[in-house]
């Protein structure tokens, strides 16, 4: 796929990893912030994936497919746990989580037709 083709999952993805920071960085000021450190993880972790899968789809990695699979499962896992939780960021994030889990998806699945 060329990199037009991507277009918007690389958005969607751009999107999630800003989500999860905002996600992360909310949960750091919570009173409760030892409960909150496996959100916390999970939103570090899906953002920083969320950035990886852009770049590799931006640049027409070959390996764009495998990294859109690991990052649906990230985001998944992510939206999982900020489900879990009562904030309204957290909830935010869930949303914006299975949006991009989805949007990778669409994207893998239009590569095999």
């Amino acid at each position: 796929m060329s990199h037009e083709q991507f277009r918007s999952c690389i958005a969607v993805c751009y999107r999630c990893a800003a989500e999860c920071e905002h996600c992360a960085e909310a949960c750091r000021r919570e009173p409760n912030v030892a409960e909150m450190q496996a959100c916390i993880h999970l939103d570090d972790d899906c953002a920083e994936f969320c950035r990886h899968a852009a770049a590799f789809m931006s640049r027409g990695s070959r390996f764009s497919m495998e990294v859109c699979r690991v990052c649906a499962e990230i985001c998944e896992a992510c939206a999982e746990e900020c489900e879990r939780q009562d904030f309204e960021h957290c909830q935010q994030c869930a949303h914006v989580c299975r949006e991009c889990a989805d949007e990778c998806r669409r994207t893998i699945m239009a590569e095999h037709r």
